[in-house]
């Protein structure tokens, strides 16, 4: 039975949220927390019957966190990599590329995930991949057995993050992604932060920014 990926395309830059479920969970897992994440995932949460088992954070930068707040008060334990604490405790510090007069609520993490650590998540086994260079604290989920990653900024369908916030390395992100990403099944399909949905081999063998 397979992985279920619902994309939801938010405001106010067309930053995504992924719900993912699997037949064999009582649970469903949230990827990243856009403008209007919270009513866009509790509805499907109240429709299916299904428990918000937690919100996973790819990184930390404003346009994937506004609606985080909203899960911590609902009692959804948050997960992120604690290289982006900053961004998830201090939001103010992303003002200046942010929209102005945004409303940047802080966030409260769980639990601060590491490079390498195998975590089940509804009842499946996801790696955790640091990915720096878009941000420092920049995370892949790789779903071990579904060949699904969940990949954030760090990779685009034929583009990658940007490098020119503070905290960003082109030259970090191109290890980033040619070491913890294009090193996975080249079946692998991809779903980014912003965009179609891709593959590791797709992108490996024809991403203009990053070739194997």
């Amino acid at each position: 039975m397979s992985l279920s990926v619902q994309i939801f395309e938010l405001p106010p830059i067309g930053t995504q949220c992924y719900v993912v479920s699997h037949p064999d969970s009582l649970e469903l897992a949230v990827f990243d927390a856009p403008l209007n994440a919270w009513p866009t995932v509790e509805a499907i949460a109240a429709k299916s019957g299904l428990k918000i088992g937690g919100l996973y954070f790819t990184h930390g930068h404003w346009d994937h966190t506004l609606d985080g707040q909203k899960f911590n008060d609902a009692g959804v334990p948050a997960f992120a990599h604690a290289e982006d604490r900053l961004f998830f405790e201090t939001p103010e510090v992303m003002a200046t590329y942010s929209i102005p007069g945004m409303a940047m609520p802080p966030v409260k993490i769980e639990s601060w995930l590491e490079h390498g650590q195998r975590i089940k998540i509804i009842g499946r086994e996801v790696e955790v991949r640091h990915v720096p260079g878009h941000s420092p604290g920049s995370v892949l989920f790789w779903f071990v057995d579904d060949k699904v990653a969940i990949s954030g900024d760090a990779l685009f369908y034929r583009s990658i993050g940007r490098t020119d916030f503070p905290g960003c390395s082109f030259e970090q992100l191109s290890n980033s992604i040619k070491n913890h990403i294009y090193t996975l099944p080249d079946d692998t399909v991809v779903y980014p932060g912003h965009g179609p949905e891709t593959s590791v081999g797709d992108e490996a063998n024809g991403n203009p920014f990053v070739l194997r």
